[in-house]
C-alpha cells in the first residue's frame, strides 16, 4: 500500500475495547531511540592565562568542561559564561565560539594554534601565556541518521550545569572519570572519553528536562505526555510501519478521536502530517549522506514503489530525492 500524507492505511480497531498502557519507565528515551552516536571527538585543551580562541562552527553537539582552572565561553548574540572548575557547558547546535580567559580578550583562529593530533578522533592543545592554569576537555558528538532530530532543535543555544548546582548525582561522577582520563591518558582513553562524551550528553539534556515547567506545549509536550508520547516513540522507532490514526490510538490506549484531538493539541498537526514529516525528515538524512539509494530509502519507509516515495518527498520538500543533497544539513 502507498503511505501519502493524510492517507496512512493501516489495520483498523473495529469496535474493540483499547485499555491504557502502562508507560515504560523512561519514554524519552524510546523517542530518543533513533538518536544514536556516530563518533566523538575530543580535545585535551592546556591552557595558561591569557589565552583567546576561536573555535568554528562543526556539526554535532559540542560541550566543554573544566578540569581545572576556569574559562569564559563567548558567542553571538549570546550573553559570556564563565565557567569554573567542575562546571560544563553544552551547545546543542555545534555553534561557532570563542574560548578565553577573559571576556574581553582578542581571540585568534583555533588552526592558528596548531592543535597536535594523538589519535583519529582526539587531540592536544597547549597555547597561552604562561599565567593561571585551565585545563579544559572539548568534545563534539555527531549522530548516525538526522541530525536535526526534534529535540536538538528544541534546545536552547547553551545548556550550563554548574557542579555546586548539579541535580544529577550521576553527573559529577561521570565528569570525574573525564577528568582523570584526560589529566592522565591511558591506554583506550579516546575509547573511554567517546563514551563517557555520549553519556555525560544525555545526562545534561535529561536534567534540562527535567528543569522544564510541566505547562509546555509543542514536541516536548507531546513526549511527556504518558499516552501521546509512547505513539511518539513508536512513530520514531519504527517510521516504515504501516501507521493509521487507529493503530497508534490503540499504542497511545485513547480512541481514535481523543487520540487524534490530543495530539493535535500539542502538535498542532495530525498524526498523519507528524508521520510523514518525519519520514521525509529520515529519508533527507539518508539521501543526502549516501548511506542509502532511493529505492532503500523507500523500502525501509514503508513505500511499495519508488515513485510514490518521491511523490511524497518532493511534496514535503520541494526537491526530488536525487537532489536531496542540496538540502540544508
Amino acid at each position: 500500500m502507498q503511505h501519502e500524507a493524510g492517507n496512512l492505511v493501516g489495520p483498523l480497531l473495529g469496535g474493540r475495547t483499547v485499555c491504557a498502557p502502562q508507560a515504560p519507565p523512561d519514554l524519552l528515551s524510546e523517542v530518543l531511540h533513533d538518536l544514536r552516536l556516530g563518533h566523538a571527538s575530543y580535545g585535551r585543551s592546556e591552557l595558561t592565562a591569557p589565552f583567546g580562541i576561536e573555535i568554528p562552527f562543526k556539526g554535532g553537539v559540542r560541550f566543554h568542561f573544566v578540569a581545572e582552572g576556569a574559562c569564559w565561553i563567548l558567542s553571538a548574540g549570546q550573553d559570556a559564561i564563565r565557567l569554573e572548575a567542575g562546571d560544563v557547558v553544552l551547545l546543542p547546535h555545534g555553534t561557532g565560539h570563542v574560548m578565553a580567559d577573559d571576556p574581553g580578550r582578542r581571540p585568534r583562529p583555533l588552526e592558528a594554534f596548531s592543535p597536535e593530533l594523538v589519535g583519529a578522533e582526539s587531540y592536544r592543545l597547549t597555547a597561552g601565556g604562561g599565567g593561571a592554569r585551565s585545563l579544559i576537555v572539548c568534545c563534539t558528538i555527531g549522530f548516525e541518521g538526522p541530525t536535526a532530530h526534534p529535540l536538538l532543535e528544541l534546545l536552547p543555544p547553551a545548556l550550563i550545569v554548574r557542579r555546586a548546582k548539579v541535580s544529577d548525582p550521576a553527573l559529577p561522577v561521570l565528569l570525574d572519570m573525564m577528568a582523570r582520563e584526560v589529566t592522565t591518558p591511558r591506554i583506550g582513553s579516546a575509547t573511554i572519553m567517546a563514551r563517557l562524551a555520549d553519556i555525560v550528553m544525555s545526562s545534561i539534556v535529561r536534567t534540562w528536562l527535567e528543569q522544564q515547567p510541566t505547562d509546555l506545549t509543542g514536541w516536548l509536550a507531546a513526549v511527556r505526555d504518558p499516552q501521546v508520547g509512547l505513539a511518539l516513540a513508536r512513530m520514531h522507532r519504527e517510521p516504515g510501519q504501516a501507521w493509521s490514526v487507529e493503530s497508534l490510538a490503540a499504542v497511545a490506549g485513547m480512541s481514535r478521536s481523543k487520540f487524534s484531538e490530543r495530539f493535535g493539541q500539542l502538535l498542532t498537526v495530525s498524526p498523519a502530517r507528524y508521520l510523514l514529516l518525519w519520514r521525509m525528515r529520515l529519508a533527507a538524512a539518508w539521501l543526502r549522506t549516501g548511506s542509502m539509494t532511493v529505492a532503500q530509502a523507500a523500502a525501509r519507509l514503508g513505500y511499495e514503489s519508488d515513485a510514490a516515495f518521491s511523490r511524497a518527498f518532493k511534496r514535503v520538500t520541494g526537491l526530488s530525492p536525487g537532489s536531496a543533497r542540496l538540502l540544508p544539513v
